[in-house]
């Protein structure tokens, strides 16, 4: 797994962003058909409204955008329209799945299964950012898009491990990838949820949340029409669409592998009444269905999504520990220990 530090102003983060994605940005995203039909939507009224709320409402983000831009030696409608994807079209191609709990010492812990396009397993990365202005934090990262939509932890130990939800309406409003970043400056859990909940939205995400030196943990389900908070006080999963009853009522598109995913999950929790390191990762690891499996390795998925790194934080009252799988399921690729975010100090394994 690749590791970046970045350091400097809104342009300068993004422009540094873009230089490490350039290649597969122009190798790879522009072949997919996911590409094609959302840079096609560049000019679409909602794209340039959606533009419009950011550059009026989070500057530091759009110069970020202009700043990723200029290192994929891309054009910034494109790239802001592939950042605008959940939001222009109803199915991307990044699943993910989430759990989260409690150890019996009452450690926090939440794990989370990134998946996406198996093409770019190679050219994501761990990427630590510390902007001239707003919060530092250490992201996964893939190329061609700003940080916060995947898994993160920021330098107020607020982690946020991000699943893709398929509504079928998106309604005029801000972005999903975009508060995802703005939510990156929370420093405390309240922030990141008001972030995150703010209206109107345009896209739908869910976010478990949690934060070093508080006890608490969050599932949040966010939709352009409507929102869910939910405290999780016992073992919680969730694979990529919406579960919370307040929110039945939204439509929402649920892919055989989520469908999948989540019923392995449902099953699993039967038997769980506190959750480590240990057993998050086993079950984000699990192939118990074969042709629809929780870890994710096949090139015939039928989204188009393999699993590229799992994260398994650990949070204490004063201490963070992250450690990043990708396919050696027994020894972390990368190891983050103790209050040293963004910049953790990387362990051997």
């Amino acid at each position: 797994m690749k590791k970046l530090e970045i350091r400097g102003s809104a342009f300068s983060v993004g422009q540094q962003l873009g230089a490490f994605g350039r290649e597969a940005w122009h190798a790879r995203l522009t072949q997919t058909a996911l590409w094609k039909t959302v840079t096609a939507m560049k000019a679409a009224e909602q794209t340039q409204y959606m533009r419009a709320r950011v550059q009026s409402q989070y500057p530091l983000i759009w110069q970020e955008l202009e700043g990723l831009a200029a290192g994929l030696e891309a054009s910034i409608d494109e790239v802001f329209a592939w950042n605008c994807r959940g939001d222009l079209v109803r199915s991307t191609s990044d699943g993910c799945t989430t759990v989260a709990g409690r150890s019996a010492e009452g450690k926090l812990t939440i794990a989370h299964n990134e998946d996406g396009f198996p093409q770019l397993r190679n050219d994501c990365a761990i990427v630590s950012i510390v902007p001239d202005e707003g919060l530092a934090f250490t992201s996964f990262a893939y190329p061609g898009s700003i940080c916060g939509h995947t898994f993160a932890v920021n330098e107020k130990g607020v982690v946020n491990t991000v699943n893709n939800i398929r509504a079928l309406h998106r309604p005029a409003g801000m972005p999903r990838q975009i508060l995802a970043r703005a939510a990156l400056n929370a420093a405390t859990l309240d922030e990141a949820i008001a972030i995150l909940t703010a209206v109107p939205r345009a896209g739908a995400f869910h976010h478990t949340l949690g934060q070093m030196g508080d006890d608490r943990l969050f599932s949040v389900e966010a939709t352009g029409t409507g929102c869910s908070v939910m405290p999780l006080r016992e073992v919680f999963a969730h694979a990529n669409h919406l579960i919370h009853p307040q929110l039945d009522a939204v439509e929402q598109v649920i892919t055989d592998s989520s469908g999948s995913r989540q019923q392995r999950l449902n099953a699993w929790l039967k038997t769980q009444s506190q959750l480590d390191d240990a057993a998050a990762l086993d079950i984000l690891s699990d192939r118990h269905d074969v042709a629809l499996p929780i870890y994710r390795l096949s090139p015939h998925d039928p989204d188009e999504e393999n699993t590229l790194a799992t994260a398994v934080f650990t949070l204490g009252m004063m201490e963070i520990d992250c450690q990043i799988f990708t396919l050696d399921r027994q020894k972390a690729a990368l190891r983050f220990g103790k209050n040293e975010v963004p910049f953790l100090k990387e362990e051997k394994c």
